[in-house]
């Protein structure tokens, strides 16, 4: 069996290079799907969470404020 010319091993690792090239061209694009997701997600995370902290703060207002916390004592072991 002849060994391949040097034309042709050049030849066979440009096509496994372009194969290469189109798989991680479509990882690539499945990553930055992934990322635009996630992004949205959170940005909708910090939104509830501001409203949540928001509701809190409102509450806390409407709180007599003659009205201290009791202070937080450990129980003691029996």
């Amino acid at each position: 069996m002849a060994e391949p010319s040097t034309t042709d091993q050049i030849a066979e690792r440009v096509e496994r290079l372009l194969l290469r090239h189109a798989e991680l061209q479509r990882t690539n694009a499945l990553l930055s799907d992934q990322v635009r997701t996630l992004t949205q997600e959170r940005d909708s995370l910090k939104s509830r969470l501001n409203a949540a902290r928001a509701r809190v703060d409102a509450l806390l207002e409407r709180l007599p404020s003659s009205t201290a916390p009791a202070p937080l004592t450990p129980k003691d072991p029996e």
